[in-house]
């Protein structure tokens, strides 16, 4: 299937970078708006933001993780000034409303509940909803309305710097894997495999890592693949300790790194099947 460019609008609302913004998409009739949370008073005023729709509120939780709450309401500026009394972890909302208006309770209400769903599924954020959002019952013509608009949500909020809706491989990288998938089998018991990403790069589920460190590995990759195991993404499993899930690190000499439980050159470590190297791969 094709792809084609799309033209994305950006809108700092303050002329800040860091501060209020609005993202448009060409030919499509939703908004969003990203605004952080100390600023929710200064978007009081702002008269779209009385209309239907969805938000996601994004924060940290005490270990550092990813958090984040979806929900829906008619006047999506009121739901947010609730949330400001009420919710503390977060510190910026998305949120997604119809410029044309065209956004009834019943198409919220399966936006949010189709929007918990995929969230649930990618399991990159936790979830901070304590209930299983309902979904409402639509016609099938408004059912494609709302899985384009979804389509739409997922790609401004990835441009908006949130993965929440984003799997760790698409369809794009799971084609590549069927060529060029990179591969570490070494002496002390590694035997993984991974792709570029980019990001940095994937180690696959199922992959297995050297059942120890060596001494002189720094201390910051130590406490990267303990952090791994404590979250049981690193298992013990018939004696070896493999991937339980595909995981993304931020470079190919990390990933080597915690495969091999050592320090290691990732360009040079991962290797095809042929034996030629990442770096040899890229630069060829």
């Amino acid at each position: 299937m094709n792809k084609f460019g799309k033209t994305i609008k950006l809108f700092l609302i303050d002329g800040e970078p860091n501060g209020r913004m609005t993202c448009e998409l060409s030919n499509w009739t939703g908004k969003a708006y990203k605004i952080p949370r100390i600023q929710i008073k200064e978007s009081y005023a702002r008269k779209d933001l009385t209309s239907p729709g969805v938000y996601l509120l994004f924060g940290k939780n005490e270990e550092g993780k990813n958090v984040v709450y979806i929900g829906e309401a008619e006047t999506i500026i009121d739901r947010l000034k609730q949330h400001v009394a009420q919710k503390d972890f977060w510190s910026e909302v998305i949120l997604f409303i119809s410029k044309d208006e065209n956004l009834n309770k019943a198409h919220i209400k399966y936006l949010e509940s189709r929007l918990y769903e995929i969230t649930k599924k990618v399991n990159r954020y936790k979830l901070a909803n304590n209930t299983t959002p309902s979904k409402s019952s639509i016609s099938e013509s408004d059912v494609a309305e709302m899985e384009e608009f979804i389509s739409n949500i997922k790609l401004l909020t990835n441009t908006l710097g949130h993965t929440v809706f984003e799997n760790l491989i698409d369809k794009t990288i799971s084609n590549a894997i069927k060529k060029d998938l990179f591969y570490i089998k070494a002496a002390r018991g590694a035997n993984s495999k991974g792709i570029p990403s980019s990001k940095g790069f994937i180690v696959l589920k199922g992959s297995e890592l050297a059942p120890s460190t060596v001494n002189s590995m720094q201390k910051s990759l130590k406490n990267i693949r303990k952090k791994l195991q404590d979250d049981k993404i690193i298992i013990l499993e018939n004696e070896k300790l493999i991937f339980i899930q595909d995981h993304e690190f931020s470079s190919p000499s990390t990933a080597a790194a915690i495969v091999m439980g050592r320090n290691a050159n990732g360009q040079k470590e991962w290797k095809l099947k042929n034996g030629i190297s990442l770096k040899e791969f890229e630069t060829n």
